[in-house]
């Protein structure tokens, strides 16, 4: 069995047994009817996969929950199209809930309570209507042109917590204006200047793991290393991501994956070390066919680019490390107390990374973005819930924390680029310096920033990528 985050989609029919009791075959040869004609073709069209159904309803998977929500509001939309012309008392009329959340793979079905709080949803849904999570709606607020009532927080049977409940009522869907209906038919995305496009596949890595990479723009390769707390889905359109993603893609082909544990790959694998890293990475560039191309490290990704440089230098043009480190935060500490207080960061992700409340990981914004606002700061502790179980988000911190690349500093041999944010509040501004320091003729560019992912609205975002350019401005293919 192995997890992964998903969207979730349960479906029923409202008032089955009613209408089973007063015209069964009529009803069945309605149902599949619909099906066949509307349902079953409109998950295809959105990528969904029918994990199982049952008399009146079906449970369905997809990858985005973008293609969830499209999904449902093109079946419900359809449907009082198909049910103009039938008696009330005959009409097949849905509810949908739909979640994103952990799941547990086991064969063809699917478990755990990514599904279980889709299914509780749909019994909260009107009839003809549409209910999603709090999670569901972060992800889809800015993508689609659709704006969901919050009907708060909801007890669920068999749920611990409340969930966060978001609503869209049979008449608000059945009043979209064309526009919004045909974007969301689409699976596209707001209206405005915004929208671009990437490729999204998997590869195997050594051990099986499937890992998910993306690419967007032309020109010389490009490839992003792996690190923590990526999902390239949901960190896709987001207003701290976004502008990254599009400076960088601007003049090459940018290439980016999901570590293993983290965002689209699998979830719970495993083994996760340091060398894991370093062939997950060698069997990203292998799959996506490149042959020679620029290295990009960020945060303990520096690391692993560092020990595929040093492995690979003929096909590693340029190396660009921003944020790291040669040391991970457990072979750093010096005294046995800054031990204990990793290990004891360790022990509280595992027990706190995945509640609904984001007091804990405010800590982890703290450190990352400090200098956030609040709608920054909100994405962001929702988004490191996201994109990683508390499981894997510990797994990860302790292979970080173990990493040494000091040995390896010296034999790197391509032009190697360093920057850090100078008042950096999650890797200490020394770390890189020292690295920088330890790779022959390296060049080392301090920020003027706290912050360890560099913000778009500062001064140091645009001098991050004014000194990218100028360090690929040579012909890198040569």
């Amino acid at each position: 069995m192995q997890r992964r985050l998903a969207a979730i989609l349960a479906a029923d029919v409202v008032g089955y047994s009613r209408l089973m009791g007063a015209d069964e075959v009529g009803t069945i040869t309605s149902l599949k009817s619909h099906r066949r004609e509307l349902v079953d073709s409109g998950i295809a069209e959105h990528h969904g996969r029918i994990v199982k159904t049952t008399g009146d309803g079906m449970l369905v998977e997809f990858a985005s929950v973008v293609d969830a929500v499209s999904c449902a509001v093109h079946i419900q939309r359809r449907m009082v199209q198909r049910n103009v012309t039938v008696p009330v008392n005959k009409r097949i009329i849905f509810r949908i809930g739909i979640n994103v959340g952990d799941i547990i793979i086991d064969g063809d079905d699917i478990y755990g309570d990514g599904v279980n709080i889709a299914a509780r949803l749909e019994t909260l849904c009107e009839p003809g209507g549409l209910c999603i999570s709090r999670a569901a709606n972060e992800q889809i607020r800015d993508k689609l042109s659709i704006a969901f009532a919050d009907l708060g927080e909801q007890a669920v049977k068999n749920i611990a917590r409340a969930v966060g409940v978001f609503g869209l009522a049979a008449s608000d869907i059945e009043a979209l204006p064309e526009s919004a209906a045909s974007a969301a038919d689409a699976g596209g995305p707001v209206t405005g200047g915004d929208a671009y496009e990437q490729e999204i596949h998997f590869c195997q890595a050594k051990d099986g793991v499937q890992l998910a990479y993306a690419r967007i723009g032309q020109g010389f390769p490009l490839v992003k290393t792996g690190h923590w707390m990526t999902h390239i889905e949901h960190d896709f359109d987001s207003a701290i991501w976004r502008p990254v993603f599009r400076g960088l893609s601007r003049y090459n082909t940018f290439i980016r994956y999901d570590a293993r544990g983290n965002g689209l790959s699998d979830r719970e694998v495993p083994d996760v070390c340091f060398e894991d890293f370093v062939s997950d990475l060698e069997t990203v560039v292998d799959a996506a066919g490149l042959d020679r191309f620029a290295l990009h490290g960020l945060s303990q990704g520096c690391a692993v680019s560092i020990a595929y440089a040093v492995r690979h230098p003929e096909r590693v043009s340029h190396l660009i490390l921003l944020g790291g480190y040669a040391v991970g935060w457990k072979k750093r500490a010096r005294t046995q107390a800054e031990k204990e207080a990793g290990e004891a960061v360790v022990t509280l992700v595992r027990v706190g990374w995945g509640q609904e409340n984001p007091a804990f990981r405010q800590m982890f914004t703290s450190q990352f973005i400090p200098g956030a606002n609040k709608e920054q700061a909100d994405w962001f502790n929702e988004f490191q819930r996201i994109s990683s179980s508390p499981a894997d988000a510990a797994r990860n911190l302790v292979a970080n924390g173990d990493a040494d690349v000091t040995s390896l500093l010296p034999q790197v041999r391509v032009p190697t680029l360093v920057m850090h944010a100078r008042h950096d509040a999650r890797v200490p501004f020394e770390s890189g310096r020292r690295m920088a320091a330890g790779i022959p003729g390296a060049r080392f560019v301090p920020l003027e920033s706290q912050n360890h992912v560099i913000l778009p609205s500062e001064p140091a975002f645009d001098r991050f990528l004014e000194e990218v350019r100028s360090f690929l401005g040579v012909d890198v293919r040569h």
